[in-house]
């Protein structure tokens, strides 16, 4: 009896050394959670990633509104000389002294439903001429509208105008998504943690029983009432606890490390965590779940981003077969050795051409273009349909999964009750001489598998919870769907 005492003396004092490490933090899943979705570093890539995708997002509706540009060059001095050919086909040298200065101001605006681009100019040129008595000299295009027109090509503003509302919707999906998977990765590193905890209690009573039991074999040996065997089977049962209780500290350390980390906590606290208790009761049905993940879920958005981008690669191949680009310029433009002047008596400048390029031999080429395009429009459609089969069988077989969790929760929890109370019934039996010592290890093996049990039946329930959230994108606790303010949220992260 006296080793039996120093032994649990020691117990004590190791474990309110390991405790006593650091600052301890009670920490339930909840908290936890939310906790992850802004401390760890899997949230901020996702935040990373949708901030990336917002900027593109804003980009592209730029390009949907006019743009307003002011070139100017003032001044531009230049004194030099170069080659001068005269009518006679004589080259000499003449020299130049001049200072210029041009300015022009333009509003260009993209047309989406042709692909050109139409622009109105004004501009005013300056240039005085310090040798030979010139002096200085203005000319302004007051005005000038410009239509740059490709023919028969891909309008690529009309099919940027498909793609990327899909795009941005598919990144806002998929950042949802991924706060969500944030969440399954909290519960994968919490309930390891909560293990190893509930390992380390399972292993520092059966250490107290095995050393209480073993004391009262000791005694009984004395009086003959039970064989050397038996004692020896209890003495091992001693060492395996030890051993299994150092085990479990190691284990458990490592998994303080693992979700210590991941939320971004001191290395001096130590996370005491809780089994949750109240489990959300949600009726799921696979019609339910498909239609909320055909709603919401970024596979969808990532499909049709993909179609489109295979059928605009069709018809961008089809447009490169012949390339023909109409250039349009009205204006008006004027000169004068005033400024005034050179605003007066304005005469017309028009511009206007036509430029193509036909390949007359290339040998299939373009046509082959046009060919790969479509085969590989054909390859994204099979897949396109292989993974739609895919995604609707996993998220079948997780609805199925989820509806017989709670039952198998239930199930577990009460089994870990009745091994509790029956190895307890056994340790008061063994001790007045009523059951083996087989029967006593039997129960307490039981005893720890039920208790193991039921928390991996936890951590299932609370993984497929955040699967379904992560799918559909729904909460089925609020009955709402998962969003938030995307262009508030960005703001204010920055």
């Amino acid at each position: 009896m006296k080793r039996f005492f120093i032994a649990i003396i020691v117990i004590l004092l190791a474990l309110c050394v390991f405790a006593q490490g650091g600052r301890e933090m009670t920490l339930p899943l909840d908290e936890a959670i939310a906790m992850a979705r802004v401390r760890s570093v899997d949230a901020a890539e996702a935040l990373d990633e949708l901030r990336s995708a917002y900027w593109e997002w804003r980009t592209f509706r730029a390009d949907q509104l006019p743009e307003f540009t002011f070139k100017a060059t003032a001044p531009s001095y230049a004194k030099q000389y170069s080659s001068y050919m005269d009518g006679d086909g004589n080259y000499s040298f003449v020299g130049t002294n001049t200072l210029q200065a041009t300015g022009q101001l333009s509003v260009t605006q993209n047309i989406p439903l042709t692909g050109g681009k139409i622009a109105v100019n004004s501009s005013l040129d300056f240039l005085r001429q310090f040798d030979g008595g010139v002096g200085n000299r203005f000319m302004s295009i007051p005005v000038a509208l410009t239509l740059s027109q490709p023919l028969f090509s891909a309008n690529t503003m009309k099919w940027d105008r498909k793609i990327e509302p899909v795009r941005y919707s598919e990144a806002k999906a998929a950042f949802l998504s991924a706060t969500e998977n944030v969440a399954r990765r909290t519960v994968d590193y919490y309930f390891t943690l909560l293990m190893n905890r509930e390992n380390l209690e399972i292993a520092r009573q059966n250490l107290e029983n095995a050393e209480k039991l073993y004391a009262v074999a000791q005694e009984k040996r004395e009086m003959g009432k039970i064989s050397q065997n038996d004692l020896l089977q209890m003495e091992l049962n001693v060492l395996d606890a030890r051993s299994a209780m150092t085990e479990t500290q190691s284990e458990l350390k490592a998994s303080m490390f693992t979700l210590r980390a991941f939320l971004d906590l001191e290395e001096d606290v130590e996370i005491v965590p809780e089994v949750p208790g109240n489990v959300p009761l949600a009726n799921i049905s696979y019609a339910d779940a498909l239609d909320r993940a055909l709603t919401n879920n970024k596979f969808v958005k990532t499909m049709l981003r993909q179609q489109l981008e295979a059928d605009y690669e069709v018809a961008r191949a089809k447009g490169d077969m012949r390339e023909i680009n109409l250039f349009v310029q009205l204006g008006y433009t004027g000169t004068g050795a005033e400024l005034s002047q050179s605003y007066k008596g304005l005469r017309g400048n028009q511009l206007a051409s036509v430029g193509f390029s036909i390949p007359l031999v290339d040998w299939g080429k373009r046509r082959g273009k046009v060919k790969v395009a479509e085969s590989k429009r054909r390859v994204t459609e099979s897949r396109i349909r292989r993974e739609t089969m895919n995604f609707n069988q996993d998220l079948f077989i997780l609805v199925e999964r989820f509806a017989n969790q709670q039952q198998q929760l239930d199930l577990a929890e009460r089994s870990s009750e009745i091994a509790d109370r029956r190895y307890r019934t056994n340790v008061e039996t063994y001790l007045i001489g009523m059951i083996s010592t087989l029967e006593l290890n039997d129960s307490r093996v039981s005893k720890d598998s039920s208790r193991r049990e039921y928390i991996n039946q936890l951590y299932k329930f609370w993984n497929y919870w955040y699967q379904l959230r992560s799918l559909t994108l729904y909460d089925y606790s609020s009955g709402g769907d998962i969003n938030v303010d995307f262009e508030k949220y960005i703001k204010a992260s920055e």
